[in-house]
């Protein structure tokens, strides 16, 4: 089947290639200047607050967690068939498929709670190990579909929670990002790093990612401290739904080297690469 022409904007197109090759020095430069990386922050504080989301992953519930999205994404595909229940964790499974269902490529997933689980407000929690490998990255986040150029950051937001794209740089010291974005995601794209900071070994090991969003700002954790707070574009009064991802660098379906990295960059053993997710939370204030 014959491609339909993108617009300017569009990842596939020169003005998408040339965004996708910055996106590289541009995040290594917010890195450097939030050394030294630390949660040195206050402790996370919940009195007031109550539980109104548990999953443990026994089983996927499709009703709850749904694909965002099917086929061509980025520089690989999605395809349900990457994600599975094992050893109480759900397990998104990154790697190259010679007979995909989309064709040769790299296959992982995305899941989101739209419809089923939105929320305005609380606090969002994940407890999950990050697919050690370059060229992907790994996400906890939270929006909803209204992220588009002319909606304030007031109606419609991305929370980044937690992102590893940062294992082929700084894969030793364990960094994680925690963004905000708004605006859309092409001309007049709005985005702030709230903090890159060192989780423990989280290629290896559980750690929590964690926003506490409220009326006045937000409020971002890593294991129960926090890493920084922004109110960045106004804080966000509409709903928003969480999602669990894994992405390729590239456009088009085609591997390019970007801010991760280059996935067939990667040395032996690394792939295939797995999202391991534990458990994700969810606590409202009281009343």
């Amino acid at each position: 089947m014959k491609k339909k022409k993108g617009s300017i904007w569009s990842a596939d197109s020169i003005f998408g290639r040339f965004v996708n090759f910055m996106a590289l020095p541009v995040h290594e430069a917010m890195v450097c200047s939030k050394w030294p990386w630390k949660c040195k922050g206050a402790a996370l504080d919940l009195t007031g607050y109550a539980p109104v989301f548990e999953d443990t992953f026994e089983k996927l519930d499709e009703s709850v967690w749904q694909a965002h999205g099917e086929g061509l994404r980025k520089g690989g595909y999605w395809d349900r068939g990457q994600a599975r229940i094992e050893d109480g964790c759900l397990k998104i499974r990154t790697e190259y498929k010679e007979n995909g269902p989309c064709g040769p490529g790299y296959y992982s997933w995305g899941a989101q709670t739209t419809q089923a689980f939105e929320r305005t407000y609380g606090y969002f929690e994940a407890r999950c190990i990050l697919p050690g490998a370059q060229g992907l990255w790994s996400a906890f986040w939270l929006t909803r579909g209204g992220v588009r150029r002319g909606v304030p950051g007031t109606r419609a937001a991305e929370l980044d929670v937690m992102e590893s794209p940062l294992w082929k740089r700084h894969g030793r010291e364990g960094l994680i990002s925690q963004n905000i974005h708004y605006n859309g995601y092409s001309a007049g794209h709005r985005m702030r790093n709230v903090a890159v900071v060192k989780a423990v070994r989280p290629y290896e090991r559980f750690n929590t990612y964690g926003v506490k969003w409220t009326p006045e700002e937000y409020v971002f954790y890593v294991n129960g401290r926090e890493t920084g707070r922004s109110r960045f574009g106004g804080v966000c009064g509409e709903p928003l739904y969480m999602l669990l991802s894994v992405e390729v660098d590239g456009v088009g379906g085609v591997p390019r080297a970007g801010w991760s990295g280059k996935i067939t960059k990667n040395k032996a053993g690394a792939m295939p690469a797995e999202f391991v997710v534990d458990s994700v939370r969810v606590w409202e204030r009281d009343g």
